[in-house]
């Protein structure tokens, strides 16, 4: 064991002198490694005689112990200084209040069709929902559109690939909502009274119009319904809507194959500082479409068109949110980035209200 005592120290000493993970398996393979000193000595035990090898044996063994505990003390050693020194130069102040996460806000599209919704449901209206491929019957001909409107070509719509040899009738991606209102008669019946809010399709795009939009068409169906009643609830809306104590609307005449008579709705406006100001001032503004309902349409959905009829109207989703929140261009809904949005009030975290700070 004394012949030991200097190997001992000598390694001992390495080991200690060890300043990293790297240093530390050095040191470990050149003592007990397969080709390491002390591993070297232990064969040499054959050569001894049995007196030696047991007491030179028992001393190797203790000296490898005491190696192998002296090299995972160091290592341990070692990770706890890295540790230590990571600390306290990573130190946290854990006293300080949480960092605030900025949560995600409604988009302006689904804010504005939530309030629309609202308001109509105050009035009295149920919603109604249908599908985006629909048929060519319902999107078309059921609403009197006949087979040489533009709008049933295919510069206009979107029409459903078919197979050579599928004779199946056409179906489209839907050019408006109007077919729910179908859908809605027929499961009924009358009287009703439903709005239609969802996304619709046209082969369009500029700074007005995009491929996908959203639309919402409103419905009402009774015995003794009026164009009167049609421009009160108009009114209402639009008073609901934009948040002003009056509004003045102006129908025009025009034409819409599903409505008779039919008319475009103006309101009335001001642009004061390029900034629009609803129910003042000396301009019209066209915001949607309506009219009576046609009693092709009618009759098209089940409802006898000699006991009821009723008025419909349209209005674009998007175009609302353009007006109510100073957005000039509708793309940027689809195409900007948060930055974009943010520019109007939209920003993540910061929930608009729908009244105030934002320019109309």
């Amino acid at each position: 064991m004394d012949d030991l005592t200097p190997l001992r120290q000598q390694w001992l000493d390495r080991i200690n002198a060890a300043a990293d993970p790297a240093a530390i398996e050095e040191v470990r393979l050149a003592a007990l490694g397969k080709k390491g000193e002390i591993s070297l000595k232990m064969r040499e035990l054959g050569k001894m005689t049995p007196e030696q090898r047991q007491t030179t044996g028992k001393a190797l063994n203790e000296l490898r112990d005491e190696l192998d505990a002296a090299l995972r003390a160091r290592k341990l050693a070692l990770e706890d200084a890295a540790l230590d020194a990571r600390l306290a130069g990573e130190w946290l102040d854990v006293t300080l209040p949480g960092r605030p996460r900025p949560a995600g806000t409604i988009h302006p599209i689904s804010q504005v069709m939530d309030e629309v919704t609202a308001i109509f449901a105050d009035m009295g209206f149920a919603v109604a929902e249908g599908p985006q491929v629909e048929s060519d019957w319902y999107n078309f001909d059921a609403l009197n559109i006949a087979p040489e409107h533009p709008a049933r070509q295919e510069h206009d719509t979107f029409f459903m690939h078919r197979e050579p040899g599928d004779d199946r009738p056409p179906h489209v991606l839907r050019t408006h909502t109007s077919p729910v209102q179908i859908r809605a008669m027929q499961n009924q019946g009358a009287p009703i009274r439903v709005i239609a809010p969802g996304r619709v399709y046209r082969m369009d795009m500029d700074q007005t119009h995009t491929p996908m939009f959203h639309q919402l068409e409103g419905l009402a169906i009774d015995r003794d319904i009026s164009m009167a009643q049609l421009k009160w609830t108009l009114e209402e809306f639009c008073r609901a809507f934009f948040e002003v104590p009056s509004v003045e609307l102006r129908f025009r005449a025009s034409h819409f194959p599903f409505t008779e008579p039919s008319a475009e709705v103006d309101i009335r406006c001001s642009w004061e500082g390029g900034q629009l100001k609803i129910g003042e001032g000396d301009s019209w503004m066209e915001i949607l479409g309506s009219g009576m309902v046609h009693p092709h349409v009618l009759r098209s959905a089940g409802v006898d068109p000699d006991e009821w009829q009723g008025f419909a109207f349209g209005m674009g989703i998007d175009r609302l949110a353009m007006l109510k929140y100073g957005i000039p261009d509708l793309r940027a809904f689809f195409e900007a980035d948060l930055r974009w949005l943010r520019h109007y009030g939209f920003a993540a975290g910061d929930v608009p209200s729908l009244s105030g700070g934002l320019s109309r």
